[in-house]
């Protein structure tokens, strides 16, 4: 059975504006997240595997597919990432962390905060 498709099947993708990243992409935070120890090290014996990655807190800040703003992040190796998206209530309760309180409190530590202040 042969299928045929529409033309407006095959019409360009148009580009977004890039306004929806205003006020929400740091990569300066980013690289200086990825270059903090991870969130969970030495905790419970937690052994660091992976690279150093920062992983946005707020998912669902802002609808499908809107990541939250970068200085909403920590830090964590790969396997504490695995592990938040795996269950981050639980890792929450395991590590005794919270993590929207930590991406605060290294967005205020971060030498970068002056970029989203300077927005409001």
């Amino acid at each position: 059975i042969a299928m045929t498709l529409k033309p407006s099947a095959f019409r360009n993708r148009h580009r977004n504006s890039g306004r929806q990243h205003v006020g929400k992409r740091f990569p300066s935070h980013l690289s200086w997240l990825r270059k903090r120890p991870c969130i969970i090290e030495g905790m419970y014996s937690h052994i660091c595997e992976g690279r150093m990655e920062a992983h946005h807190v707020n998912e669902g800040a802002g609808g499908m597919g809107v990541k939250c703003p970068d200085q909403d992040a920590i830090p964590c190796c790969s396997l504490a990432h695995t592990m938040i998206h795996n269950g981050k209530e639980s890792f929450e309760r395991k590590f005794g962390i919270n993590l929207i309180q930590a991406a605060r409190d290294y967005a205020k530590a971060s030498p970068h905060r002056g970029l989203w202040e300077a927005e409001r």
